[in-house]
Protein backbone atom coordinates (compact mmCIF):
# COMPACT_ATOMS: atom_id res chain seq x y z
CA UNK A 1 0.00 0.00 0.00
CA UNK A 2 0.91 3.01 -0.83
CA UNK A 3 1.93 5.23 2.28
CA UNK A 4 -0.89 8.79 2.71
CA UNK A 5 0.30 12.11 1.48
CA UNK A 6 1.86 12.97 5.08
CA UNK A 7 3.70 9.90 5.57
CA UNK A 8 7.04 10.54 5.19
CA UNK A 9 8.34 7.25 6.10
CA UNK A 10 6.14 3.52 6.08
CA UNK A 11 7.55 0.54 6.96
CA UNK A 12 5.59 -2.54 6.15
CA UNK A 13 6.33 -6.24 7.52
CA UNK A 14 10.12 -5.40 6.71
CA UNK A 15 12.56 -8.31 8.01
CA UNK A 16 16.02 -8.55 8.19
CA UNK A 17 17.82 -11.70 8.80
CA UNK A 18 21.49 -12.17 8.99
CA UNK A 19 22.64 -16.29 8.78
CA UNK A 20 25.55 -16.53 10.95
CA UNK A 21 27.35 -20.14 10.91
CA UNK A 22 24.04 -22.30 11.07
CA UNK A 23 22.14 -20.05 12.69
CA UNK A 24 19.87 -17.40 11.81
CA UNK A 25 19.51 -13.92 13.80
CA UNK A 26 16.17 -12.32 12.90
CA UNK A 27 17.22 -8.57 13.45
CA UNK A 28 14.18 -7.27 12.80
CA UNK A 29 11.29 -9.58 12.30
CA UNK A 30 8.33 -8.28 10.73
CA UNK A 31 8.74 -4.54 11.59
CA UNK A 32 5.61 -1.82 10.21
CA UNK A 33 5.39 1.74 11.69
CA UNK A 34 5.09 5.02 9.93
CA UNK A 35 6.33 8.50 10.42
CA UNK A 36 4.37 11.71 9.30
CA UNK A 37 6.45 14.17 8.02
CA UNK A 38 7.52 17.41 10.57
CA UNK A 39 6.86 14.24 13.78
CA UNK A 40 9.51 13.78 16.00
CA UNK A 41 9.95 10.06 16.97
CA UNK A 42 12.70 8.32 19.34
CA UNK A 43 13.66 4.41 19.03
CA UNK A 44 14.96 2.48 22.02
CA UNK A 45 15.72 -0.85 22.89
CA UNK A 46 18.31 -2.37 25.02
CA UNK A 47 22.09 -3.83 23.08
CA UNK A 48 20.17 -6.29 20.50
CA UNK A 49 16.77 -5.17 20.55
CA UNK A 50 17.10 -4.18 16.77
CA UNK A 51 18.05 -0.27 17.14
CA UNK A 52 21.19 -0.49 15.02
CA UNK A 53 19.66 -2.63 12.38
CA UNK A 54 16.74 -0.53 12.26
CA UNK A 55 18.76 2.74 12.16
CA UNK A 56 20.59 0.80 8.66
CA UNK A 57 17.51 0.23 6.83
CA UNK A 58 15.94 4.08 7.59
CA UNK A 59 19.06 5.65 6.62
CA UNK A 60 19.41 3.37 3.22
CA UNK A 61 22.58 2.14 4.25
CA UNK A 62 21.12 -1.67 4.23
CA UNK A 63 18.77 -3.36 2.74
CA UNK A 64 15.42 -5.48 4.31
CA UNK A 65 15.86 -9.00 3.89
CA UNK A 66 11.74 -8.75 3.01
CA UNK A 67 9.02 -6.05 3.47
CA UNK A 68 8.62 -2.68 2.32
CA UNK A 69 10.17 0.63 3.11
CA UNK A 70 8.89 4.00 1.63
CA UNK A 71 10.94 7.03 1.87
CA UNK A 72 9.39 10.13 0.84
CA UNK A 73 7.11 8.57 -1.78
CA UNK A 74 9.60 5.99 -2.99
CA UNK A 75 9.40 2.22 -2.31
CA UNK A 76 14.02 2.09 -1.57
CA UNK A 77 13.25 -1.67 -1.04
CA UNK A 78 13.42 -1.68 -5.25
CA UNK A 79 16.12 0.46 -6.26
CA UNK A 80 19.27 -0.14 -7.28
CA UNK A 81 22.65 0.78 -5.99
CA UNK A 82 23.16 4.16 -7.57
CA UNK A 83 19.56 5.32 -7.08
CA UNK A 84 19.59 4.58 -3.82
CA UNK A 85 22.60 6.39 -2.81
CA UNK A 86 21.14 9.78 -4.74
CA UNK A 87 18.00 9.13 -2.99
CA UNK A 88 19.84 8.84 0.17
CA UNK A 89 21.59 11.84 -0.59
CA UNK A 90 18.20 14.08 -1.45
CA UNK A 91 16.30 13.33 1.59
CA UNK A 92 18.78 11.95 4.79
CA UNK A 93 20.68 13.82 7.17
CA UNK A 94 23.01 12.11 9.78
CA UNK A 95 23.94 12.89 12.97
CA UNK A 96 26.15 10.11 14.88
CA UNK A 97 27.49 10.06 18.50
CA UNK A 98 31.22 10.27 17.46
CA UNK A 99 30.58 13.34 14.84
CA UNK A 100 32.11 12.22 11.68
CA UNK A 101 33.67 15.42 11.02
CA UNK A 102 36.82 15.18 8.11
CA UNK A 103 39.77 16.80 10.80
CA UNK A 104 41.30 17.97 7.58
CA UNK A 105 38.69 20.35 6.74
CA UNK A 106 37.63 23.53 8.21
CA UNK A 107 34.01 23.61 9.87
CA UNK A 108 32.49 25.93 6.74
CA UNK A 109 34.28 23.10 4.57
CA UNK A 110 32.48 20.14 7.04
CA UNK A 111 29.66 21.51 5.88
CA UNK A 112 29.76 21.97 2.43
CA UNK A 113 30.71 17.94 1.87
CA UNK A 114 26.61 17.18 1.15
CA UNK A 115 26.52 19.93 -0.94
CA UNK A 116 29.49 18.92 -2.94
CA UNK A 117 28.14 15.71 -3.49
CA UNK A 118 25.17 17.22 -5.30
CA UNK A 119 27.43 19.44 -7.55
CA UNK A 120 25.63 22.93 -6.18
CA UNK A 121 28.34 25.81 -7.11
CA UNK A 122 30.81 27.08 -5.14
CA UNK A 123 28.76 30.30 -4.54
CA UNK A 124 25.24 28.38 -3.16
CA UNK A 125 27.50 26.04 -0.99
CA UNK A 126 29.37 28.91 0.59
CA UNK A 127 26.37 31.02 1.21
CA UNK A 128 24.06 27.59 2.52
CA UNK A 129 27.29 27.05 5.27
CA UNK A 130 26.90 30.42 6.44
CA UNK A 131 23.46 30.43 6.93
CA UNK A 132 23.54 27.00 8.67
CA UNK A 133 26.17 27.81 10.87
CA UNK A 134 24.48 30.83 11.74
CA UNK A 135 21.74 28.28 12.46
CA UNK A 136 23.33 26.12 14.85
CA UNK A 137 25.37 29.25 16.63
CA UNK A 138 28.97 28.19 15.50
CA UNK A 139 29.07 30.83 12.67
CA UNK A 140 32.18 32.72 14.87
CA UNK A 141 34.09 29.04 14.22
CA UNK A 142 33.18 28.81 10.33
CA UNK A 143 37.28 29.04 9.53
CA UNK A 144 38.44 26.66 12.53
CA UNK A 145 39.59 22.67 12.37
CA UNK A 146 37.06 20.22 14.49
CA UNK A 147 40.45 19.83 16.38
CA UNK A 148 40.04 23.38 17.99
CA UNK A 149 36.33 22.86 18.42
CA UNK A 150 34.76 21.12 21.62
CA UNK A 151 32.36 18.09 21.53
CA UNK A 152 29.12 20.32 21.68
CA UNK A 153 30.87 22.56 18.38
CA UNK A 154 31.43 19.38 17.01
CA UNK A 155 28.02 17.95 16.80
CA UNK A 156 26.66 21.51 15.99
CA UNK A 157 28.64 21.59 12.81
CA UNK A 158 27.66 17.46 12.20
CA UNK A 159 23.98 18.96 12.54
CA UNK A 160 24.87 21.50 9.94
CA UNK A 161 25.84 19.44 7.70
CA UNK A 162 23.14 16.78 7.98
CA UNK A 163 21.00 20.32 7.12
CA UNK A 164 23.21 21.16 4.15
CA UNK A 165 20.72 19.57 1.76
CA UNK A 166 17.48 20.50 3.27
CA UNK A 167 17.29 16.94 3.83
CA UNK A 168 13.42 15.65 4.61
CA UNK A 169 14.70 13.44 7.68
CA UNK A 170 16.84 14.03 9.96
CA UNK A 171 18.47 10.35 11.60
CA UNK A 172 20.47 11.17 14.83
CA UNK A 173 22.20 8.01 16.37
CA UNK A 174 22.89 8.36 20.22
CA UNK A 175 23.72 11.99 19.16
CA UNK A 176 24.76 13.18 22.75
CA UNK A 177 26.50 9.80 23.81
CA UNK A 178 30.27 11.87 24.06
CA UNK A 179 28.77 14.85 25.56
CA UNK A 180 28.50 16.00 28.98
CA UNK A 181 25.07 16.50 30.47
CA UNK A 182 24.88 20.03 30.28
CA UNK A 183 26.19 19.67 26.83
CA UNK A 184 23.84 17.48 26.08
CA UNK A 185 20.57 19.64 26.43
CA UNK A 186 21.95 22.03 24.59
CA UNK A 187 22.22 19.70 21.92
CA UNK A 188 18.94 18.28 22.47
CA UNK A 189 17.64 21.99 22.64
CA UNK A 190 18.72 22.33 19.17
CA UNK A 191 17.11 19.38 17.60
CA UNK A 192 14.02 20.84 19.79
CA UNK A 193 13.89 24.01 17.86
CA UNK A 194 14.95 22.30 14.50
CA UNK A 195 11.52 20.00 15.01
CA UNK A 196 9.37 23.28 16.06
CA UNK A 197 10.70 24.12 12.58
CA UNK A 198 8.88 21.49 10.57
CA UNK A 199 12.12 19.26 10.28
CA UNK A 200 11.29 15.61 10.89
CA UNK A 201 13.30 14.10 13.31
CA UNK A 202 14.43 10.05 14.66
CA UNK A 203 16.23 9.79 17.18
CA UNK A 204 18.20 6.84 18.04
CA UNK A 205 18.98 6.48 21.59
CA UNK A 206 19.08 4.34 24.75
CA UNK A 207 18.67 6.86 27.30
CA UNK A 208 15.18 7.75 28.38
CA UNK A 209 16.23 11.31 29.01
CA UNK A 210 17.23 12.35 25.69
CA UNK A 211 14.43 10.30 24.20
CA UNK A 212 12.00 12.01 26.42
CA UNK A 213 12.75 15.20 24.04
CA UNK A 214 10.81 13.61 21.14
CA UNK A 215 6.81 13.47 21.15
CA UNK A 216 6.20 9.76 19.68
CA UNK A 217 8.37 6.89 20.44
CA UNK A 218 9.10 3.39 19.58
CA UNK A 219 10.63 0.65 21.77
CA UNK A 220 12.12 -2.63 20.11
CA UNK A 221 13.09 -5.81 21.59
CA UNK A 222 13.85 -8.94 20.20
CA UNK A 223 13.29 -7.31 16.49
CA UNK A 224 10.12 -6.64 16.68
CA UNK A 225 8.44 -3.71 18.15
CA UNK A 226 7.54 -3.87 21.72
CA UNK A 227 5.28 -0.39 22.31
CA UNK A 228 4.18 2.82 20.02
CA UNK A 229 3.41 5.80 21.72
CA UNK A 230 2.59 8.28 19.37
CA UNK A 231 2.09 12.33 20.52
CA UNK A 232 1.23 15.16 18.43
CA UNK A 233 3.73 17.06 16.03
Amino acid sequence: MRPAADEVIRLEDVKRYYVVGDEVVKALDGVSFSIKTGSYWSIMGTSGSGKSTMLNILGCLDRPSSGTYWLNGSNVAEMDDNALSDHRLSNLGFVFQSFHLIPQLTVWENIEVPMLYRGLPLSERKEKAEMLAEKVGIEHRLRHLPSELSGGQRQRVAVARALANDPAVLLADEPTGNLDSATSVQIMELFQELSEQGKTIILVTHEPDIAAYAKSSIVLKDGTIQSVTEGSK
